[in-house]
């Protein structure tokens, strides 16, 4: 028999919770209506009610990953220009073991983006609100001068994400090699290689006495 309505939503979280919990330890690729009933202490057939399919718990598990990254953590931005895209792309690296495992459960889920149609729009459609949040920082440095004129935001914004997914795997594969003070680096260098060059930025500056 199916739960009644207001059993099924008080179940709800705990059903999110173990799907979390099973995420965090084995990742999608061990995302399975076993693991999530065996972390709750129930029988899969209970489990099948809320989820009938793999695919339903997949998607109920990519939408909770999408709400945890939302509601994670953030450091206070500056209000525009290149310090504020920096201060944006440093919340998304594996700085902390927060941040790792979470970076660890994306990464995971891509094999079954590529490998599904539905899910694969659904990953682009992601990487597209990255860049469209990340691309009006981008236009605020080019106002302000701190990237050229000629600058393109729509290609840079395509750029930031590119360099910062990579390094993101790079630093899981290779923690040793890619610590968070490296990280911090790299990046800096990054937006350091996209903006006009400090002597250049000054020559467009006014005098003190002007």
């Amino acid at each position: 028999m199916p739960p009644a309505p207001g059993d099924r939503e008080a179940r709800r979280e705990d059903v999110s919770r173990a799907v979390w919990h099973v995420l965090a330890d084995k990742g999608f690729g061990g995302l399975t209506l076993r693991a999530v009933a065996s972390a709750m202490g129930v029988s899969t057939g209970m489990l099948m009610h809320y989820f009938p399919t793999k695919r339903a718990l997949v998607a109920h598990a990519l939408d909770l990953l999408e709400k945890r990254t939302a509601e994670r953590p953030r450091r206070e931005r500056p209000a525009e220009g290149l310090a504020a895209l920096g201060v944006m792309l440093l919340d998304i690296l594996p700085l902390t073991a927060d941040d790792t495992a979470r970076n660890r459960i994306w990464v995971s889920s891509w094999d079954l983006a590529l490998a599904d149609d539905a899910l694969g729009a659904d990953q682009a459609d992601r990487y597209t609100r990255m860049r469209s949040a990340i691309r009006p920082h981008l236009e605020a440095a080019r106002d302000l001068g701190e990237l050229p004129a000629t600058a393109d935001p729509e290609q840079l914004a395509a750029t930031a994400v590119a360099f910062t997914h990579g390094l993101v795997v790079q630093a899981l594969f290779d923690p040793g090699r890619f610590p968070a003070d490296v990280q911090i680096a790299m990046l800096d260098g990054f937006l350091a290689s996209i903006a006009v060059p400090r002597s250049d930025a000054d020559a467009g500056s006014p005098a003190p006495d002007e």
